[in-house]
């Protein structure tokens, strides 16, 4: 499976695909809205960047007591239980009295929760696609969010310039009300991948014995650590460019999606490899410019091409899963990792 007509010609991915658009789009204008909301209110950009970017380190607190779930769970079930928790949050943040601090607690909880997401998801594509087919299946993901991110930040710009950041929040609602149908009915039932209960015992077992092995450990620092170094640097887009911020988070976007068709549509899998050292340098150092305090054109242009470097988690992906032991559980917990 070499082309994005057959990879589309398979009926739950294409579902698969529509739910995480709309989740995406959903989770951009929403950040839009409550980073408006938050630099209005404290005119804090540390916190801005928190209400925005913060959600990760929630995500990073459910990989370790709550990720077995991905397992434990059928993954339509799994996945559609996250969709619906973000739909209520979605719906929360759409209360206009609700103090700040909920708000950020809100936006801690559906992370949490959503920490579930990654692996069920990224496993399913290794069920739902044959053999062979998961680069281009994941690349095609990431296209998503680059997509929806453009479209999502952009529309959201457009909607806080008519609406009130609290319609913002039901729009986005409505989107996740999307995620939810589409996932529940557009995707096959499938067995859990494991008999075990959810623990936080049994998730700190597995993430044990995936960190154990030296090879899957430096992998794992190359797939987070850089990325998330980078996402401070996108944290501070609002306060760097104000109102025209949207400008600068959808040009992030266009290159994410630029590097992801390149290197997981057009790379054969042996020149995947040979770069990706100069993806992994292209990420960070066109953000040195920023020093020098650069025009808005000048800074979208950087923001486009720094963010084509993010192509390089698929090359890294490619050799985590030939690093990663056979049983389903470890899998599927690796998968997780790399994902969100």
């Amino acid at each position: 499976m070499r082309t994005y007509s057959e990879l589309f010609a398979v009926h739950e991915f294409r579902n698969l695909f529509v739910a995480n658009c709309a989740g995406i789009a959903a989770h951009t204008t929403s950040a839009l809205a409550l980073g408006s909301l938050t630099y209005a209110a404290t005119g804090s950009a540390l916190l801005t960047a928190l209400s925005m970017f913060g959600a990760p380190l929630a995500s990073v607190l459910g990989s370790l007591t709550l990720l077995s779930a991905a397992d434990s769970l059928p993954p339509r079930r799994a996945l559609t239980l996250v969709a619906l928790v973000a739909l209520a949050g979605a719906a929360l943040q759409a209360i206009p009295g609700l103090p700040l601090w909920a708000r950020f607690a809100v936006i801690a909880l559906v992370a949490y929760v959503g920490s579930v997401a990654g692996g069920a998801r990224w496993a399913l594509i290794n069920d739902i696609l044959p053999a062979g087919a998961y680069v281009l299946g994941r690349s095609t993901m990431n296209v998503s969010v680059g997509v929806m991110q453009i479209a999502g930040f952009g529309a959201g710009g457009v909607l806080l310039f008519w609406l009130s950041p609290y319609q913002v929040f039901l729009v986005a609602a409505a989107l996740r009300a999307v995620a939810v149908a589409v996932t529940w009915f557009g995707l096959r039932e499938r067995p859990a991948r494991a008999d075990e209960r959810t623990s936080t015992a049994r998730t700190m077992r597995i993430n044990r014995e995936l960190w154990a092995d030296p090879g899957r450990r430096s992998l794992y620092l190359n797939l987070w650590l850089p990325n998330g170094l980078v996402v401070g640097c996108e944290a501070l887009f609002l306060p760097y460019a104000g109102d025209r911020a949207g400008f600068l988070f959808a040009a992030g976007a266009l290159g994410m999606l630029a590097g992801d068709v390149l290197v997981g549509r057009f790379l054969p899998p042996a020149a995947r490899q040979r770069f990706v050292m100069p993806l992994r340098l292209l990420l960070p150092l066109p953000y040195l410019a920023f020093l020098f305090r650069p025009e808005l054109p000048l800074a979208v242009l950087i923001a486009l091409v720094a963010s084509v470097g993010f192509a390089v988690s698929l090359p890294l992906q490619e050799r985590l899963i030939a690093h990663s032991p056979p049983q389903p559980v470890a899998r599927c917990s690796a998968c997780s990792r790399t994902g969100c």
